[in-house]
């Protein structure tokens, strides 16, 4: 019979670098608002795979589609501005 042995001490040994850097961690903060926003479009895409969907559906997934849109643009403003670098 062969033992299982874990690998803990070894992936453990390296948990330092594998955290994110304040840098990392500062860039995720700029972007949450566009991961707001994706997510909300997720959610609404996905309440409509199982139906087929409405005239008021299609506003909300076109009004979820165009808040991405805009938080990407504005983003995408901030870094060419320099506020996010």
């Amino acid at each position: 019979m062969d033992h299982i042995v874990t690998v803990q001490e070894v992936v453990t040994a390296f948990a330092g670098w594998l955290e994110p850097t304040e840098a990392e961690l500062d860039a995720i903060e700029r972007e949450l608002p566009l991961i707001a926003a994706e997510m909300e479009e997720l959610d609404v895409r996905i309440a409509l795979l199982d139906r087929t969907p409405t005239e008021m559906d299609q506003r909300r997934v076109r009004r979820a589609h165009h808040k991405v849109l805009a938080e990407r643009a504005a983003l995408a403003n901030r870094v060419a501005s320099g506020e996010a670098a």
